[in-house]
Formats: structure tokens, sequence, C-alpha cells
């Protein structure tokens, strides 16, 4: 098998811009667009949504390679990392303190170059333990010489498929100096379809012995970001290639095996990318609704204790609202506690569940006009 990094014109990969003209600008316009509306709102509400878009980003990510992370503990370390509030979220783990700092690296600090300093960064974080499951791997550096060969395979031992074989350990350094020199370039390339481009060399090239498909969709968010100018995330690539997983897999394999001509995997990676951005908004949809919600509360404001519950219960809250669990969150008094919800009880922001005595609880009395 002949695999694209050994056609006599790697890596000099080309494209049918023609073809590719109309699905870049139906993206480009998706983008804009997105972006334009999320201006609406408040700067509280823009935080929460990108909040939540890193939040499936990181999860989706480790979720393609079969890893499976706690969102709340995501949620915790990248609200702490962001200067934000935990909400009493769990502590975060080591290897998902790892994959957020990879994460925010990218997408928080886009205008900062790719070297493979800044690679071999993200790939220790990935792997603080020096290891990946039971297996010690080389960290922070690429496949040691020797390694060979890396193969992305499946089925059964003895029974094994290969799909994909990467470049020999010998040229990885050669390899990796081209690819991070053109992605740095002033070549004339939309930022978009460099997201693409870089996506699929970076995984071809398979530089470390794990973690390569983590870091590629790193970079390819790195690229996203770019193309917005904006370190606020609302749309997550990672999360509609998770939804895709299968075809993702299947694009990159035909590609692979294919010459340096790639229209068709970059044709798919727009399509992606654009149902990723349809989805969006959805999410956007429950941030504007928050918005409308927000409108009517102002009217009468309440107070920061009240504030914050709230947007608690429009969040990710665990279990109900009692007067025992307002009074943890807000760090007041019980009697304050029981105050403050009683006036939102009065204003209809607050229902009280069915029950009384020790397990009263509460509820958004309101909530539909989030949904509206």
């Amino acid at each position: 098998m002949t695999y694209i990094h050994q056609r006599p014109k790697w890596p000099d990969l080309v494209w049918d811009a023609g073809e590719l003209t109309a699905r870049l600008a139906g993206v480009r316009h998706k983008q804009g667009r997105l972006l334009g509306r999320m201006e609406q709102v408040g700067f509280e509400l823009r935080v929460e949504a990108s909040l939540t878009t890193l939040v499936s980003d990181v999860v989706k990510s480790s979720a393609i390679e079969g890893e499976v992370l706690n969102p709340d503990q995501v949620r915790s370390s990248i609200a702490k990392r962001l200067g934000l509030d935990a909400g009493g979220l769990p502590e975060a783990e080591r290897d998902v303190d790892g994959i957020v700092d990879v994460m925010l690296d990218a997408t928080q600090q886009f205008d900062g170059p790719l070297r493979r300093e800044r690679l071999f960064g993200w790939h220790a974080a990935l792997f603080p333990t020096g290891r990946a499951g039971l297996r010690r791997i080389a960290v922070g550096s690429w496949r040691p010489m020797g390694s060979d060969p890396m193969q992305v395979v499946s089925g059964p031992i003895g029974k094994e498929r290969v799909h994909y074989e990467a470049p020999t350990t010998d040229r990885l350094d050669a390899e990796m100096g081209a690819f991070l020199d053109w992605f740095e370039s002033s070549a004339v390339v939309d930022s978009v379809l460099r997201a693409g481009v870089a996506h699929f060399w970076f995984v071809t090239i398979h530089p470390f012995e794990d973690g390569n498909g983590r870091i590629a969709r790193a970079i390819a968010d790195l690229a996203l970001a770019r193309s917005d100018q904006s370190k606020e995330r609302f749309y997550s690539m990672s999360t509609q290639i998770e939804l895709e997983r299968k075809e993702y897999y299947a694009q990159l394999e035909r590609a692979q095996r294919g010459d340096v001509e790639i229209t068709a995997w970059l044709a798919w990676f727009l399509g992606c990318l654009e149902r990723a951005i349809d989805a969006a908004d959805g999410s956007l949809t429950a941030v504007l609704g928050k918005a409308r919600l927000w409108d009517q509360i102002n009217r009468k404001p309440v107070n920061e204790r009240q504030r914050k519950v709230i947007n608690l219960l429009l969040g990710n809250f665990v279990g109900v609202l009692t007067t025992s669990k307002y009074a943890k969150l807000t760090k007041c008094s019980a009697d304050t506690a029981l105050r403050d919800i009683s006036a939102l009880l009065r204003r209809r922001v607050l229902e009280q569940n069915e029950g009384g005595g020790r397990s009263t609880s509460y509820r958004l009395g309101v909530a539909e006009l989030v949904r509206e």
C-alpha cells in the first residue's frame, strides 16, 4: 500500500479552489452571522455560551479517542483558568486539567506562533504521568527512533486491519519543520481552509506516540480562532466530528491512501464545520432565551446573591434548590437565604416544588422563556 506521504509530490498538498468556493462562502457567511448575533447579548451570557462550547469541545475531542471525561470537572477546570466562578463544581483530575490547558492555549492564545516547543508542551500536558493508559510513552517529543512502525489499526489481535501507516521516525524532524513553516507562512490560504489542511497534514505525519488526534483538532481550533479573530468560542468542530466519527475516520483514511489532491477531504471538513455552526444555533437560542429572561427579571433588579443562583439554575445545576443549598452557594445565613427565596417566589421567578417541611425545594418559575 502506498500512502500519501510516500507520493513524489508530498507534502505539496493541492485542492480545487473553484470546487470549494461555494462551500467556503457558506461557512464564512454563517460564521459572521453567528458572531454578529452573539454581539447582541450581554458580556455575561457571551462568556457562558463560550464556556459551554469549550466544555463540549474538550469532552468530545477526548470522546473521539474513546476517553470519557467528566463534563463537570472539565467545566470546573476551564472556569478556574478563565477566572470564572466554578459554582461548587468538583476539582478536576490531572488528565482533565491537561486537555483543558491544551484547548485554552490553542484558542485563547490563537495569535501566538505554533512552534515545536508549543506542541511539545501540549503533548506533555495531555500525558502528565508519562503514560497512555498502562503504556509508558515518550512525552514532549516526537516518536523516538526505533519505535516504527506507527500504524492505525482495528480488529482483534491476529486479524488486525491496517488503515494507515505514518512516516518513519527518521523523517519526523523534516516533516514537522515543513508543516510548521507552512502553518505560520504568509501563504494566501483562507484561515478556514488552513484549519482543514493543517488538521489533515498533522494527523497524517502522526508525530507523537499518542494524542495526535486531539492535538490535530486543537491545531484546527487555533486556526478557526484566527479566522474568527476571537478568543470566544461559540461553535465546536470536535462536537460535530464526534457525531460523525465513523465518516471522519473514513474520510481521513480515503485521503491518506490517495495522492496530494485533497479537495474531497476539505469539502467534507467544510461541510462538517457548517453543520457545527448550524448546531451552535440551538445553543444560541438558549442563550438568547436567557437574555429574555433577564430582561423580565431586571425590570425590578435582584440582588447579587439572587443573580448568582438564577444563573446557576439556568446552567448545569445539579439537583434541586433548597434554602440550605442557597445559603451555601451564596455564603449567607439561612435567614437571608429564606428572605431571598421568598422575594423570588413572590415575583414568580421561583416556584416551589411539591412537598414541604425539610424537603421543601424550588425551581425556576419562568424557565419557559428560555425555551421559547
